[in-house]
């Protein structure tokens, strides 16, 4: 068995077992404490703005990589 096997072997067992662990003992939102409920909204609400915040990182990036891009052509066709 080569190396990228055993590794694909591990993380299949690794969600196999995450499964059955979560069949075993579901976790409602409804049956979690107010205070649980409360961090888990918050989270939530961070994971939201920080996705927001990476799509925009994401759009200056590619609009350097392509005004770069932009600019090495201007100088190739003098």
């Amino acid at each position: 068995m080569n190396p990228f096997e055993m590794v694909v072997l591990i993380v299949a067992i690794v969600m196999v077992a995450g499964v059955l662990k979560s069949r075993r003992h579901p976790r409602v939102m409804s049956d979690a404490e107010p205070a649980e409920r409360a961090e888990t909204l918050r989270l939530r609400e961070e994971v939201k703005l920080l996705k927001e915040r990476l799509q925009v990182l994401e759009r200056i990036t590619v609009e350097k990589e392509n005004s770069l891009a932009q600019q090495i052509d201007e100088l190739r066709d003098r």
